[in-house]
Formats: structure tokens, C-alpha cells, sequence
């Protein structure tokens, strides 16, 4: 395996997770689901112990999709709590190692102390330049693109844009991440191969990197593969490669 650390390799400047498979770790060992998702928490720790290690400006972490709140009572009480114990213990690590938090999705539906949690941990850590960590909770993709659709539009309503002026750029500028770079790779646990409602529009260019390890297992190694695997992939963005390659594809033409 070729070490992350290598001069010749940029380290991703943002990785993305899709932290999958807490359930599954659980009823594998006969544990309640909740317990899957304490035990997911460690591996939150690893993931961004790591990608401060090897240089990644923005970590973002699919913390709890819009589609969770259709979960049990019992299941969505638990991870509310998890997120209350993880905001009042976690953040002052955070800040003491020059890491800013964020959070992107609806807060609308979260419980006024989760809100008043959130708001306290960005504001402590927003001067903070180590690396980015983006929680997104209460999430959703199509509705963040719902969202930016309206605002656009009320801006042409309002005559302070024309239909004309609208690009990729006005959009994207819109979005709960406007300015955040999408993200290079996106890394989703537990064998599943979807990204499931998560930062569709950002995700135009992403590597799509899928591991069978359960999220609670996620350690250093799964890690530092998914990133190796990232170096070796050919990120041309729909053009080609170098003049070889396109003398061979305009020969077969």
C-alpha cells in the first residue's frame, strides 16, 4: 500500500461520508440499534482524527437525513441525545485543536436546545482555520436544491437579478455549502452503493469510493484505503486525459 503521506500526492482538499451501517453492526452482535450508533461515534473520532492527519481542509459527515424522521420514536430519541452529548463534550476538543464545526440542513425540525448547541459551536469555532467539519443534520439534498430554487426565484421577482444572470455559479452560491469546494471524494460504509439524497448538486465530479466495512468499524486503515484509492483515480472532469489519448480516441472516430 502506498503511504498517504507521500510528497507526490495532494491530499483531497474535501472528503465527504456517508456514515452507513449502525444498525447492522448492532443486530449482527444482537445489540439494540442505539448501541450501533454510540459505537458509531468512535469512529466519527477516527475519521476526523485522520483527515487532519493527512492534510484535508473540509470533512463533511452525513449525520441524519431528512428520511430519519420517518424512524422509530425510540431510535430518533436516541440519536438526538447522542448529538446533545456529542455537542457538549466534543466541541471544546474541536476548538482547542483549530478545527471549525458547521452544520447544513433544516433546523427547523431539531429541538430548540439542539439549535441553541449548534449555534454556540459554530460561533466558538468560527475563526478556527485547521480544518472544516460540516455535520449535515436534518438533511436533505433535493429540498437544500428546493431551497435555492426559491430564493433564486424571489430574487428575479424582486428584480434584483435577471433570468439571464442565472449560471451554475448563482446556484451553487444558494446552496447550504456556497462556500465550501465540493467535494473530491465521498466515502459511504457498509457495502451499499447510493449516495442517498446527500449533496446531489455538489457531488457533480466526486469519486465515489464504497467500502463493506460497517461504519462502526471504520478505523485508520479503511481510511487511508479509501485515500489511496482516491490517488489512484483519473479525475479528468469529462475531458481527456492528455494529446496521446485523444490521438488514439480521434484514430477510432
Amino acid at each position: 500500500m502506498q503511504s498517504t503521506k507521500e510528497a507526490s500526492h495532494i491530499p483531497p482538499a474535501h472528503v465527504a461520508i456517508i456514515m452507513d451501517g449502525n444498525g447492522r453492526w448492532a443486530k449482527a452482535r444482537n445489540l439494540p440499534r442505539t448501541v450501533g450508533h454510540k459505537n458509531g461515534v468512535k469512529a466519527v473520532k477516527v475519521a476526523i482524527e485522520n483527515a487532519c492527519e493527512i492534510g484535508v481542509s473540509y470533512l463533511t459527515l452525513f449525520g441524519f437525513s431528512s428520511e430519519n424522521w420517518n424512524r422509530s420514536d425510540e431510535e430518533v430519541n436516541a440519536l438526538m441525545g447522542l448529538f446533545r452529548v456529542y455537542l457538549n463534550s466534543e466541541i471544546s476538543k474541536l476548538h482547542d485543536n483549530g478545527i471549525r464545526v458547521r452544520f447544513i440542513g433544516e433546523r427547523s425540525k431539531l429541538a430548540d436546545d439542539i439549535v441553541n448547541l449548534i449555534e454556540k459551536a459554530e460561533e466558538k469555532t468560527c475563526n478556527n482555520k485547521a480544518m472544516t467539519l460540516i455535520v449535515a443534520l436534518s438533511y436533505s439534498g433535493r429540498d437544500e436544491i428546493v431551497e435555492a430554487s426559491k430564493r433564486i426565484a424571489s430574487d428575479v421577482v424582486k428584480g434584483q437579478i435577471k433570468l439571464s444572470d442565472i449560471t451554475e455559479e448563482t446556484f451553487a452560491s444558494r446552496l447550504f455549502t456556497a462556500d465550501i469546494p465540493d467535494p473530491d471524494i465521498l466515502i459511504r460504509t457498509s457495502g451499499e452503493q447510493r449516495i442517498s439524497n446527500f449533496l446531489l448538486w455538489q457531488l457533480a465530479y466526486t469519486e465515489l469510493i464504497y467500502t463493506d466495512t460497517l461504519w462502526p468499524d471504520f478505523s485508520k486503515t479503511d481510511f487511508e484505503n479509501a485515500i489511496n484509492e482516491y490517488y489512484k483515480r483519473d479525475r479528468r472532469y469529462g475531458l481527456v486525459k492528455n494529446n496521446e489519448t485523444k490521438r488514439k480516441l480521434e484514430s477510432t472516430c
